[in-house]
């Protein structure tokens, strides 16, 4: 049997498996060949697969806290594997979804995958993403969190209704924005779904983890979302990943401001709307 030929059999066989005990894939626009927003970030997002055919792989529709976003068919993703300490990137595209109480992408087959190298944990030789960054503390009194939540809201509305055009913050803090919180670390944003994200963490920053329940974290989703996004995240669970970095499940936690829910969902929604329109066939 040709070496190639065998390499795919494999990797169906394992994407089986995947389906098999229930697991997941991660996609993102695929936005290398466009222009628009060069500094944006790959928004990735982490879905259950639901079936495989030889021409098709069907996924849950992608979405987080209860609301589910919408893809449009024609749509450039690229698919993301992961297989304990390795990783694997393929190109797909959205052919459209089904009907019914819960509607699932129906992706093309890629024709082939590529593995990635840890030192290149999220490129191969013809397709690549960029985490967005996230700043992290630890919430000492996630009571004083509120106000701050408030205030970031507030700059964020601001500077959407401006008319000024390219009205984005520079990312500093102002110090009503900033609750009671430890010291500073910084972090990539993995993936999302559900009711949190995944964030990549240096290993250096383990004992910070590890030594707190509650977080303080500003997604940084600009240009889209002119200022960094500020909520309360709860610790979920933690791993090393292949690349030997911390790998943290963080649960969006809305307990103490549940207004603050809905403007998250309309903020992150926006930034993968504007994804779905670059990837656009």
């Amino acid at each position: 049997m040709p070496a190639s030929r065998s390499r795919t059999e494999r990797w169906r066989d394992t994407l089986a498996r995947i389906h098999q005990r229930g697991g997941g894939l991660e996609f993102t626009a695929d936005t290398a060949d466009v222009g628009g927003e060069p500094d944006a970030g790959n928004l990735v997002w982490r879905v259950r697969l639901l079936n495989i055919s030889e021409s098709e792989l069907l996924v849950e529709a992608p979405g987080a806290m209860g609301t589910r976003f919408s893809v449009h068919a024609g749509a450039r993703l690229i698919g993301i594997m992961n297989v304990g300490q390795n990783r694997w990137m393929f190109r797909t595209e959205v052919l459209g979804r089904t009907s019914g109480q819960s509607p699932a992408l129906r992706l093309a087959m890629p024709e082939r995958v590529e593995r990635c190298m840890r030192r290149s944990f999220d490129r191969v030789s013809d397709a690549s993403i960029s985490l967005p960054s996230v700043e992290c503390w630890p919430l000492l009194d996630p009571r004083s969190a509120v106000p701050a939540e408030v205030a970031n809201r507030v700059k964020i509305l601001d500077q959407l209704d401006s008319d000024i055009v390219g009205a984005i913050s520079d990312g500093s803090i102002d110090p009503v924005e900033l609750p009671e919180v430890g010291t500073r670390f910084t972090a990539e944003l993995a993936n999302i779904g559900g009711g949190g994200v995944g964030l990549r963490i240096e290993r250096d920053s383990g004992p910070t983890i590890e030594g707190s329940h509650f977080f303080w974290i500003r997604m940084d989703l600009r240009p889209i979302v002119p200022t960094p996004l500020a909520l309360t995240a709860r610790r979920a669970h933690t791993h090393i990943d292949s690349s030997q970095n911390i790998y943290a499940g963080m649960a969006f936690e809305f307990q103490l401001n549940p207004a603050h829910k809905q403007f998250v969902i309309e903020q992150v929604n926006r930034y993968f709307e504007a994804g779905q329109r670059r990837a656009a066939a």
